[in-house]
Formats: structure tokens, C-alpha cells, sequence
């Protein structure tokens, strides 16, 4: 067998040569791109359980925030509303064997505080319980306060819910302040507007939300519409981000009270 020329052998090892030089710089490429991912990868996963961590360490601290509100919920009504109710029952007892005018008006009015006491209570423990934050627990409890308030006044309740989804969930703080800015509204309709029909109108779209009390009163005058009671609701909307508008309808007055959940 013929043996090759010096100079093609020469470049027949230059060749392999080459090609091994290649091959090893393309796996060294390779590898110190996988070790680059391997690293990306770890860190990413650092990253992820470090941010789980902080996630599982904000849930245990607002378990531990709403484990507190229940305690001191459960505390309310088994202490004061205990202190209550005995307060009234022995205010009654009294009444029976009072004969003085003077003093059954005092017993009266002593009742009245502690009626007003109860429900105080009772608002303070509905605030409380975490179990309230949704959207449909609001407007139910909004009803309900709404229909025992004017229950002993000439004034109809009417309602109505629009496309609310009722699990929506609503802050402490937003129930609270919506409650509040209805309270001194339902007040309003019943001190001020000589009406004798009040509407509440709910209604949803997406995570925007409005609450509409209407009446068929006299409207709001101008010495009205600058009392403290329609600037405290518009301060606590606009501390929630939210809007409270009033609208002059024919008859009565609507109050809008806008917020995004």
C-alpha cells in the first residue's frame, strides 16, 4: 500500500485537529451555558421559596390578626353583652316596683342607653368577624340594619341587588367605612327628608361596586349639603379611593357611594 505524502498527512492531523478543538469548544460552550441555566435555575428557585416563605409568613401573621379579632369577639359578647343584657333586666325589675313619674322616665331612658348599647355591640362584633369580609355579607347586614332601624318609623323599606357576586371579598376596613357612610344616610332619610319610602340599591360590575340610598323626601337644601354628616361620607369614601355622590331626583335625593374592591 502506497503511504500518503508528508504534506497531506500534515493536513489530515491538522484537520482532525481543528475539528477536535471545535468539538471541545463547542462542548465548553455548552456546558458553561447549561452550568449558567443550572445556576439561573437554583437562584430562580431560591428566589420562589424565599418569596413563599414571606407569602406563608403574611397568611400565619393574618391568621394570627384574625385569630385575635374572634378572641376578641367571642370576648365582647360574652362579657359586655352579658353586662348588657343584665343592666336592662334589672332596669325592668326596677321599673315594676317604681312608682315615681320621674323615675320610670329615668328607667326609660336608662333602657333606651342600653338598647343603643346592644346594638353598638352588635355592630362592633359584625366589624370584627373576618367571616363578614365578602360582599354579600355587607349588603345583607346593611338590609337588615336598614330595615330594624326604620322599623318603628312610617318610613317603607325597599332593596334591590344587581349582578353582585355575593363571595367578592371586602376588606375590614372598606366594610366598615361602607357601613358607616350608610348608617348616617339611613339617619339623614329618617331626620331630614319628611319621606315615607327609602331605597337601597346594590349592584356590581367586575370589581367596581355601588351602594344607592334613595328617598322620596323633600330633598337636601343648600345648609344641608355642607353638614358634617355628608362630609364625614364623602372623607371616608375618599379614603377608600372610592366616590360619594349626591343627586337631586324628583321626588327625594339619591346618595351614590362608589368603590372599587
Amino acid at each position: 500500500m502506497k503511504e500518503l505524502p508528508f504534506e497531506l498527512k500534515f493536513i489530515f492531523v491538522a484537520a482532525i485537529a481543528l475539528i477536535l478543538v471545535f468539538a471541545a469548544f463547542i462542548i465548553f460552550v455548552v456546558l458553561m451555558h447549561n452550568k449558567k441555566q443550572i445556576l439561573y435555575l437554583r437562584e430562580k428557585q431560591m428566589n420562589t421559596e424565599n418569596q413563599n416563605k414571606l407569602l406563608q409568613k403574611e397568611l400565619e401573621q393574618q391568621k394570627v390578626l384574625e385569630q385575635e379579632r374572634e378572641r376578641i369577639s367571642h370576648d365582647m359578647h360574652d362579657d359586655l353583652g352579658a353586662g348588657i343584657s343584665a343592666l336592662k333586666l334589672q332596669a325592668e325589675f326596677i321599673k315594676q316596683k317604681a312608682s315615681d313619674d320621674d323615675l320610670q322616665n329615668d328607667i326609660n331612658e336608662l333602657l333606651k342607653t342600653s338598647e343603643e348599647m346592644n346594638i353598638s355591640m352588635r355592630e362592633m362584633l359584625w366589624s370584627l368577624n373576618s367571616g363578614n369580609d365578602t360582599l354579600g355579607s355587607f349588603i345583607d347586614y346593611a338590609i337588615l340594619y336598614t330595615g330594624n332601624f326604620l322599623k318603628k318609623t312610617k318610613i317603607v323599606l325597599q332593596s334591590e341587588c344587581g349582578d353582585i357576586i355575593a363571595e367578592s371579598p371586602v376588606s375590614t376596613e372598606m366594610r366598615r367605612n361602607l357601613f358607616l357612610c350608610l348608617k348616617e344616610a339611613v339617619n339623614n332619610v329618617y331626620k331630614h327628608s319628611h319621606a315615607n319610602t327609602l331605597k337601597l340599591s346594590f349592584s356590581q360590575e367586575k370589581n367596581n361596586f355601588c351602594m344607592k340610598i334613595s328617598d322620596n323626601g323633600t330633598g337636601i337644601q343648600d345648609e344641608q349639603s355642607k353638614g358634617n354628616g355628608l362630609r364625614n361620607m364623602k372623607r371616608r369614601m375618599s379614603e377608600l379611593s372610592g366616590e360619594c355622590t349626591i343627586v337631586s331626583e324628583s321626588p327625594g335625593t339619591s346618595l351614590l357611594f362608589k368603590i372599587t374592591l
